[in-house]
């Protein structure tokens, strides 16, 4: 494909007026003239052999067409007509060079080339350069007069009007100035179209709607080369953009689109060639060619019909054929061989010819069959290799070797399986197909490696997620000073193992160094981030972990024993030190530290969260900076930051408020622990009560019933204050309890009332006056009524427990 700024040319048509119809098509390609849509310009020349065509084309459009050698003397140089681009025009614009008119090669009587190829100039050009001598203006036999003249009245018979542009180019210019002769010229062109006879559409129809006539002079090339070339040079310039409106092109109403111009073009020498009907052969050459065609395709469909040739096809489709090639080349030997024999007799040009042509349509019918022997060869070969690359590898060889070594092999087989089917009249070359092949191995065994490695580096990094994912968690859940550097110890000690046993597991396959180093810093990097995840993963949970560290030591003793709360202990002190070990806790999840860089979020959170808190009001009043008021810590990139100093500081203050009971809890327990260890009133209080009551007690000694009815006072309070459950309902406070009772009081004493007149409605037993003890079993049966109405109240006070505190909580809600 030529490149913009390259000349591209062909002949189109050769000297005895055949159509280059293949080297059209690849010119087209070349140019890319398909593209061009209606984007282009084709511009041709005439004129008188000899003068000057060739040279003024190559310097007027940077052509390389052939030019006369003046040393050897005035000849034929341009034989036909050759098309070529031309050179960083845009847009895209061809040339014709057509071979010079009144020329002493075709003689005096042989002018229909000269005409037929003008013609075809005018019809397919936009531009048509008409190249003339100075001193041949005013001259009736010069300068193409009579041959225009021809063409002006062909063309309006043969073809649509279009309007053209003649460019006149006057070579050698003389003195004479350019505005003397043009209107000569004008004159002699009017005059010609005039005579001209035209149908009867165009009687009326002037030469400007046919034919924009331009002049343009030239200097000398000889004489005056450097003045030449800046005329020509100033003349190129109205060819760039010359299909643009008011262009040097013309209107282009018949132009075609660029797709068209190659089958435009053959059509219209075509039309030309029949008008005049120069070129039939002669009757011996014709008949050669119609009866040796006869028998070409006589041969050929025996071919389709021979009934080995279609035994040997049918068998190639479903499977590779041993010996395909000496079978295939019998049949098309046999088939050119009945050809000579029937054809001998003809003209030998023709027969030789029609045989070339067979033997093409012949080739062309077996390749298919061909083509599926090369794959069931490629298929086949395919297949062996890789089960025989597979068995190495099984067998414990070298990855590297065995694609290599069954590599070699299956290509040395394809080679013989190729030479099998090879026939000797076609010289079929199977590199395409032995391509493909390659490919598919190569493919394969790329295949084959990645899986291996993904394999390989699947099984290191699972190794390494055992080694280090319970192992760091459980680091991270003791945090200590050395958390870290235990950390580092294991990520590097198993880092280098995995690494090595990687290392040595990719030797076998042969791998470059980049490629091996890429993959080791790849294992390198997943234990990082193994190490890098478990840490983010327990960051997310170091709160529940501050919490049961915090219960762990606050609850427990250094022997683990649950504590017991005797009023002995130092709650501040224990608080203290397990808040300072969950601080600790805290501080070793902020942040990733895989590397020596030390840090200072230890000391940072112990002063704002610790000592800030221990020094009150007293740090607040001297400073208002907050050392944790930030989303990163000092020294510490954010990459490897877990927990931001504000998001630890809203841990911390979760974690105080949400272990802050606990501490209340064991408070309480202490002091209610003194209480109970105190219960005896004080020494003087039982003296007082021994004086003060001196009297009440000899009372009741004298009196025997006031003991009864305290005793059943006693027995009513003491079941009232278990139905109702008093202790419980003023544990969530006073008024809440107070309330509570009111609600139940009068129920339960009803309930207590009716429970006691069940009991006395009681049957005496028929026995129970014969019973000299019936008193005291009477006495005896109160008391077990009284024992029924505790168990009652008991299980009331059971079933409703958790009612009354959901009451209670409610009311002590609603107090608040």
């Amino acid at each position: 494909m030529g490149k913009a700024g390259e000349c591209c040319s062909t002949q189109l048509i050769d000297g005895d007026g055949t159509f280059n119809i293949s080297g059209l098509d690849n010119f087209t390609k070349e140019v890319n003239l398909r593209e061009c849509g209606l984007s282009y310009a084709v511009v041709s020349i005439m004129g008188p052999q000899s003068s000057g065509k060739s040279t003024l084309l190559n310097n007027l459009f940077g052509t390389n067409f052939r030019e006369m050698d003046a040393f050897r003397g005035r000849s034929q140089t341009t034989k036909g007509i050759w098309l070529a681009r031309c050179a960083d025009i845009e847009p895209c614009t061809l040339v014709m060079d057509l071979e010079g008119t009144d020329g002493r090669e075709r003689g005096e009587d042989d002018t229909a080339f000269e005409k037929q190829s003008s013609l075809f100039a005018l019809a397919v050009s936009d531009i048509v350069l008409i190249n003339m001598w100075c001193h041949d203006i005013g001259r009736e036999q010069a300068a193409n007069k009579p041959l225009l003249k021809t063409v002006f009245q062909v063309m309006m018979r043969l073809f649509s009007p279009r309007k053209t542009t003649l460019l006149f180019v006057i070579r050698d210019k003389t003195r004479t100035p350019l505005e003397s002769l043009e209107p000569i010229l004008r004159e002699d062109i009017q005059k010609i179209w005039d005579s001209v006879p035209k149908p009867q559409a165009h009687k009326e129809t002037p030469l400007s709607e046919f034919f924009n006539v331009e002049v343009v002079a030239l200097s000398s090339y000889e004489e005056k080369e450097e003045q030449f070339k800046e005329q020509v040079a100033s003349l190129r310039q109205r060819f760039f953009h010359s299909i643009a409106p008011g262009g040097l092109a013309g209107d282009r109403r018949g132009v075609v689109p660029a797709s068209g111009f190659s089958f435009s073009a053959q059509q219209i020498w075509k039309i030309i060639k029949e008008n005049k009907d120069l070129d039939l052969p002669a009757h011996k050459v014709m008949v050669a060619t119609v009866r040796c065609e006869e028998i070409a395709n006589e041969k050929f469909a025996c071919l389709t019909t021979n009934e080995d040739w279609c035994q040997l096809e049918e068998a190639v489709q479903s499977g590779s054929v041993m010996g395909f090639g000496k079978k295939l080349s019998l049949i098309v030997d046999t088939c050119l061989a009945e050809y000579d024999a029937e054809a001998i007799y003809f003209d030998e040009g023709v027969r030789t010819a029609k045989r070339n042509q067979l033997e093409a349509k012949v080739l062309q019918l077996v390749q298919p069959a061909y083509q599926s022997m090369l794959s069931h060869v490629r298929s086949r070969t395919l297949d062996n290799f890789k089960e025989a690359f597979s068995k190495a590898l099984n067998e414990g060889e070298g990855f590297a070797l065995a694609a290599c070594h069954c590599t070699k092999i299956s290509m040395t087989q394809f080679d013989e399986g190729c030479a099998d089917a090879a026939i000797q009249q076609a010289n079929w070359d199977p590199s395409k197909v032995r391509d493909k092949l390659q490919r598919d191995i190569d493919a394969h065994v790329t295949s084959v490696r990645a899986d291996k490695l993904a394999e390989l580096t699947a099984l290191y990094e699972k190794k390494l997620s055992v080694a280090l994912a319970e192992p760091v968690e459980a680091l991270l859940d003791a945090a200590s000073n050395d958390t870290w550097p235990t950390i580092r110890k294991l990520l590097q000690r198993e880092t280098k193992a995995a690494v090595s046993g990687l290392s040595g597991a990719l030797s076998g396959f042969d791998m470059d160094e980049e490629t091996v180093n890429k993959m080791l810093a790849s294992l390198e990097d997943y234990a990082s981030g193994v190490v890098e995840s478990k840490a983010r993963e327990e960051a997310g949970r170091v709160l529940i972990r501050m919490k049961d560290r915090f219960s762990t030591l606050f609850s427990r003793d250094s022997d683990s024993m649950p504590r017991v709360w005797t009023g002995k202990e130092d709650i501040r002190a224990i608080t203290k030190a397990a808040r300072s070990a969950s601080l600790k806790l805290l501080s070793v999840m902020a942040a990733v530290r895989l590397d020596d860089n030390v840090d200072n979020i230890e000391n940072t959170l112990s002063l704002a969260l610790v000592d800030a808190n221990n020094n009150g009001a007293t740090s607040k009043s001297i400073t208002s900076f907050d050392p944790l008021a930030s989303s990163t810590w000092e020294e510490v990139p954010s990459k490897r930051t877990l927990i931001t100093p504000v998001q630890c500081k809203n841990l911390w203050r979760q974690f105080k408020a949400e272990t802050e009971y606990s501490v209340s809890q064991a408070i309480s327990a202490q002091e209610a622990n003194k209480r109970n260890n105190n219960w005896l009133p004080p020494p003087w209080a039982i003296v007082a009560l021994i004086v003060l009551g001196f009297n009440e007690f000899m009372t009741l000694l004298r009196n025997p019933l006031y003991l009864g009815v305290i005793f059943v006072a006693f027995l009513l309070g003491k079941a009232l204050w278990v139905q109702l459950d008093i202790s419980g309902e003023f544990r969530n406070g006073a008024l809440p309890g107070l309330l509570s009772l009111s609600t139940k009081f009068l129920p339960t004493v009803m309930n207590l009332l009716k429970r006691l007149a069940e009991e006395g409605q009681k049957p005496v037993a028929p026995d129970a006056q014969r019973n000299p003890s019936s008193e005291s079993k009477n006495l005896g049966n109160g008391i077990h009524a009284y024992n029924d109405l505790m168990s009652s109240a008991s299980s009331t006070v059971t079933s409703s427990k958790n009612g009354s505190e959901y009451s209670s909580t409610l009311e002590q809600d609603k107090v608040k």
